[in-house]
């Protein structure tokens, strides 16, 4: 048994210490938003916070947690930073499919909270990580930028 935080709150996982945060918050914490993309980190969709820093949930053991600050594509909404991100998002008409824009958003986040006005490189190296199928990133670096301007 596991106690963690996820999302402001303390919650209890009952699953072997080896077991990837991405399945505990899925499957025992019924937090559906972070996704499966590859299973080894390569992707980007299952990104969440671990204290502030993005992480790949997918290759992270839920005993690598215990302690830390989770955040997820459920808790992320309400920051100034994260509103700012969900609303140029919004505005820039981003998504395609959706599947990878939870992993998307969350490294973009990230970003901004440390960089509140990244280059085009520092948007290309934080995102290099994460993979859109429908190949939306040159909408993606629009969306930060401009998430980044609401924030000046």
């Amino acid at each position: 048994m596991f106690d963690i935080q996820i999302n402001g709150k303390s919650v209890q996982l009952d699953v072997d210490g080896d077991t990837p945060l991405l399945w505990a918050l899925r499957d025992t914490a019924r937090l559906t938003g972070t996704k499966y993309g590859c299973g080894i980190g390569l992707c980007g969709a299952c990104t969440v916070h671990l204290d502030g820093e993005p992480v790949r949930s997918c290759i992270t053991p839920v005993s690598a947690v215990v302690g830390k600050k989770i955040v997820t594509i459920e808790g992320v909404g309400g920051a100034r930073v994260a509103q700012a991100v969900v609303d140029a998002w919004r505005r820039l008409d981003v998504v395609q499919c959706g599947y990878c824009q939870s992993g998307q958003i969350m490294s973009a986040v990230a970003l901004l909270s440390r960089n509140p006005a990244p280059t085009d490189h520092d948007i290309d190296d934080a995102m290099g990580g994460n993979i859109c199928r429908c190949a939306t990133y040159v909408r993606i670096r629009a969306a930060i930028h401009e998430a980044a301007r609401a924030l000046g």
